[in-house]
C-alpha cells in the first residue's frame, strides 16, 4: 500500500513539473518570497516596491532560449532597464524634457518590434519598467538626493529574476521543448477530433460550420507548431549532434507529417453522406480518426511525463474494420459509386500511413529525418538586416509603425492629462495605456473589458484583505501568492492577472504607506488610461481589419498557388521533405492562420467596419476546403509512372497556378473576380475523364485531387467577389486612412 501512494505520489509530483506554468510561476515565486524575506528580516519595507517591479519586468522580458542565449538577453535587457531607470531618473523633474523623452523612447522601442519577437518583448518590458520608475519617483515625492539609488534596486530585482532563469534554463534545457511538442500534438489531437466528426452519418450536415471550425483550429496547430519551430531553432544550431534534441526534431517533423495528413480532403464530404448513408463505412472512417485523435493527446501526455508512448491495439483493429467496409462496397459494384469509392480507398491510404506514423511514434528514429532538415531563422544574421528591417518598417502602411505612432502619442497624451488634472499616483494611467493600447481596435477592445473588470476585482480583494488581515507579515505572504498568479495566468486569463497585479501593487505600497488610499485612485487612473488607449486606437489611422481583407484574401490565395507549385513539381522529382516544399507548406497554413485572426478581430470592431465579415467567413470556409485538396495532393507524393498524361497535367497545373494569383490579383487591386474568365469547369471535367480511364491508383488519385481543386476555384472566385469591393474611406466614427 505504500508502495502505491509512493507511485501515486511521484506520478502526481510529475504531472505538475509538466505544467506548462509551473516552472515559471516558480521562479516567480521563489524571486519574490526571497526578496520579500530578505527585506522583512532587515526591516527594510521601503525596498520592496522597487525590487518587486524589477523582478516583475524582468519576468514579463523572459523568452524561451538556450541558456547562453538567455544570459545575452539578460545582458541586454539590464542595460535597457538601467539607462530607462536613469533617464526617467534625471529627466523626471523637467516635464517637457520628459514627454520628448517619453514620446521617443516609446515609438523607438515599439519600433524594435520589427527584428523579433525576443527584442519586441525586450522593448515592450523596457517601456513597462521606465513607468514603473515613474511611479517610484512620483511615489517618494520626486525628490532624492541620490538619483542612481532606486535604477540600482529596480535593475538588481530585475537581475535577481534573470539568473534564476538562466540557471534554470541550464538546468532544465529540454523542458520548453517538450511543453512546446505537447501542446502541438494536443492541437493536432483537437484536430483530429473535428474532422472525425465531418464523417458522422448525419444528413444534410452543415459543412460551412464545419470548415469554419476546422480553419480555426488548423490555425492553433499553425501557432503552436510556430512555437515549437522557434524553441527548437534556439537550441538546434548548438546542439545538431545532441540525441535528445534530434529525437525532438523528428517529433516535430512528424507533426508536420500528420498535419498535413489529418486535413487532407480526397472527396466531397456531403456526397460521401449522401451516397453511404446506410452504410458503416462512415463510421468506420469516424472511429478510426477518433483513436488517432487519442493517440495524439497520449503522445503529448508521453512527452511530457517523459514515458513511453503506447499505440492502442484498437486503431490496428479500426484500420482492418475500415478495409473490409471498403472491400464490402467494392463488392457490390455500383458503377455511381466508383468514384466515391476511389476517395474512400485514397482516405484509407492516408490513414492507413497515420496509423504508421503514430505506431512508430514511440521510436521516431526509426523515420529519416528529411535530407534537409534545417529550419529556416526569420532572425536577422547582422546589423545591416536589422538596420534594413526598421527602415522597412517607417511608413504608415505599417500595421507597427501605426501602433508605435499611437503609443507614442497615449503616453504623451496621458503624461500631459495627468499634470493637468494632477491625479494621486497618476503614473498608473500611463500603466494601463501601455498594457491596454493593442495593435488593432478588437484586441484593444477585449484587453480594455478585462483590464477594468480585472482591476475590480483586485481592488475590492485589496480592501477585504486590507480588514480581515492587517498584520504585515500576513499580507507578505498574500502579496507573493498574488505574484504567482499574475504570471501564471497573464497568458491565458487576463482578468485574473490583472486582479492579481492589482493586489499585488496594493499590498506592497501598504507596507510603505496606506493602502486604502490607493483603491479609488488605482481605479480612476484605470478607466482614464483605457480611455485613452481606445481613443488612440479608434482615432490615430485606425487598423480597421476590413479595410485589408482584400489583402489577407489575396495573401491565402498567393500561397495556396506556389504550395501546390511545389507539390506538383515533386510529383515528377518524388517525394523529399525540403526547406522550399516545408516553407511553402508553412506559408500556405499561415497566411490562412492571419486570415483567421483577421476576421475574428474584424467580428469585434464597430458594425461599419464589419460589414465584410460573412463573406469572409465563406472565404475562409472555401479556401480552407481548397487547402484540403491541395494537402491530400501533397500527402501522397511520389513519381508517376511512366504512362501518365504529362500534357494534361501541365495544362492543370498551369491553368489552376496562375488561376489563383489571377484571383489574387484581383483581390488586390479592387477588381471583380467574377468577370474573370477562369474556365475551370471544362478543365475540372477533363481530369474527372482522365481518372476515370487511368489504371494506376496513384494517376487516378492525382487526376481526382486536381479535377476537385479545379471546381474549388469557381467557389472561390464567387466568394471573393463581394472583399474586392473598396472599403468605407469615408466614416463618421473614424478619419480616413
Amino acid at each position: 500500500m505504500s508502495d502505491l501512494s509512493t507511485l501515486t505520489f511521484t506520478q502526481s509530483l510529475r504531472r505538475l513539473w509538466a505544467l506548462e506554468k509551473f516552472s515559471y510561476s516558480l521562479r516567480v515565486f521563489v524571486a519574490l518570497s526571497t526578496t520579500m524575506g530578505i527585506c522583512w528580516f532587515f526591516n527594510q519595507f521601503d525596498l520592496v516596491i522597487p525590487l518587486f517591479l524589477g523582478i516583475t519586468a524582468s519576468a514579463l522580458s523572459e523568452t524561451d532560449d538556450s541558456w547562453r542565449g538567455r544570459l545575452q538577453a539578460l545582458l541586454v535587457t539590464l542595460i535597457c532597464f538601467g539607462i530607462a531607470a536613469i533617464a526617467v531618473e534625471i529627466l523626471f523633474p523637467y516635464p517637457l524634457l520628459f514627454a520628448l523623452g517619453l514620446a521617443g523612447s516609446a515609438f523607438a522601442l515599439v519600433m524594435l518590434g520589427a527584428l523579433g519577437e525576443r527584442y519586441a518583448t525586450i522593448a515592450s518590458a523596457t517601456l513597462i519598467l521606465s513607468i514603473y520608475s515613474m511611479i517610484t519617483v512620483d511615489q517618494r515625492g520626486g525628490e532624492s538626493p541620490d538619483f542612481w539609488h532606486e535604477p540600482i534596486l529596480l535593475v538588481l530585482g530585475a537581475a535577481w529574476y534573470g539568473a534564476l532563469s538562466v540557471i534554470w534554463s541550464a538546468l532544465f534545457v529540454h523542458q520548453p521543448v517538450e511543453q512546446a511538442l505537447a501542446r502541438v500534438y494536443r492541437e493536432l489531437g483537437r484536430y483530429f477530433r473535428l474532422k472525425a466528426s465531418l464523417f458522422e452519418p448525419r444528413y444534410p450536415m452543415n459543412m460551412e460550420a464545419r470548415s469554419l471550425d476546422l480553419a480555426r483550429q488548423s490555425a492553433q496547430v499553425v501557432a503552436a507548431m510556430n512555437a515549437a519551430r522557434e524553441i527548437l531553432l534556439h537550441r538546434l544550431h548548438q546542439a545538431r549532434s545532441d540525441r535528445v534534441i534530434n529525437h525532438y526534431l523528428r517529433l516535430y517533423f512528424l507533426a508536420q507529417d500528420l498535419h498535413e495528413r489529418v486535413s487532407s480532403s480526397h472527396y466531397p464530404y456531403q456526397a460521401l453522406t449522401k451516397a453511404f448513408f446506410h452504410s458503416d463505412v462512415l463510421f468506420r472512417c469516424h472511429r478510426l480518426i477518433k483513436l488517432q485523435s487519442k493517440a495524439c493527446f497520449g503522445l503529448a501526455s508521453a512527452i511530457l511525463m517523459r514515458e513511453p508512448f503506447r499505440y492502442s491495439s484498437e486503431n490496428p483493429q479500426a484500420m482492418d474494420e475500415l478495409r473490409t467496409s471498403l472491400a464490402f462496397l467494392r463488392q457490390q459494384e455500383h458503377p455511381e459509386w466508383r468514384g466515391l469509392l476511389r476517395s474512400l480507398q485514397a482516405l484509407a491510404n492516408n490513414l492507413e500511413r497515420v496509423q504508421d506514423k503514430l505506431a512508430h511514434a514511440n521510436n521516431p528514429e526509426t523515420q529519416d529525418l528529411p535530407s534537409d532538415y534545417t529550419l529556416l531563422n526569420h532572425q536577422p544574421q547582422s546589423l545591416s538586416q536589422a538596420w534594413e528591417r526598421l527602415v522597412a518598417q517607417v511608413t504608415p502602411t505599417s500595421l507597427l509603425f501605426r501602433h508605435a505612432l499611437r503609443m507614442t502619442v497615449a503616453l504623451v497624451c496621458g503624461y500631459v492629462m495627468l499634470h493637468a488634472i494632477h491625479p494621486e499616483q497618476g503614473y498608473w494611467i500611463l500603466l494601463t495605456t501601455v498594457f491596454v493600447c493593442q495593435p488593432n481596435y478588437g484586441a484593444t477592445r477585449t484587453k480594455l473589458v478585462q483590464r477594468i473588470l480585472g482591476t475590480l476585482i483586485g481592488l475590492i480583494a485589496g480592501w477585504i484583505l486590507f480588514t480581515l488581515f492587517p498584520a504585515q507579515q500576513t499580507q507578505v505572504l498574500f502579496a507573493v501568492g498574488a505574484g504567482v498568479i499574475f504570471f501564471s495566468t497573464r497568458g491565458s486569463h487576463y482578468t485574473l492577472a490583472t486582479a492579481a497585479i492589482t493586489l499585488l501593487v496594493l499590498l506592497c505600497f501598504n507596507q510603505v504607506g496606506n493602502g486604502y488610499a490607493l483603491i479609488l485612485p488605482r481605479l480612476f487612473d484605470t478607466l482614464l488610461g483605457c480611455l485613452i488607449a481606445v481613443g488612440a486606437v479608434f482615432l490615430i489611422l485606425p487598423d480597421w481589419q476590413g479595410r485589408r481583407l482584400n489583402q489577407m484574401a489575396a495573401n491565402v490565395l498567393s500561397n495556396n498557388s506556389a504550395y501546390l507549385q511545389q507539390i506538383m513539381d515533386q510529383y515528377r522529382s518524388g517525394q523529399r521533405d525540403d526547406l522550399a516544399y516545408r516553407l511553402a507548406r508553412r506559408n500556405a497554413h499561415n497566411a490562412e492562420s492571419a486570415l483567421s485572426s483577421t476576421l475574428s478581430n474584424m467580428l469585434l470592431e464597430p458594425e461599419p467596419f464589419c460589414r465584410d465579415a460573412e463573406a469572409g467567413l465563406r472565404f475562409l470556409s472555401n479556401s480552407h476546403t481548397l487547402l484540403n485538396y491541395l494537402s491530400g495532393l501533397g500527402a501522397h507524393r511520389q513519381s508517376l509512372p511512366e504512362q501518365t498524361d504529362d500534357e494534361l497535367l501541365n495544362e492543370a497545373k498551369q491553368h489552376l497556378t496562375q488561376g489563383l494569383e489571377v484571383l489574387a490579383q484581383a483581390l488586390r487591386q479592387h477588381q471583380n473576380p467574377s468577370e474573370l474568365a477562369l474556365n475551370e469547369e471544362a478543365l475540372a471535367i477533363r481530369l474527372e475523364l482522365a481518372a476515370d480511364s487511368a489504371k494506376e491508383d496513384l494517376s487516378r488519385l492525382l487526376y481526382g485531387q486536381l479535377a476537385l481543386i479545379a471546381r474549388q476555384l469557381k467557389a472561390l472566385q464567387e466568394t471573393a467577389t463581394p472583399l474586392s469591393q473598396r472599403p468605407l474611406e469615408h466614416q463618421t466614427l473614424s478619419p480616413s486612412h
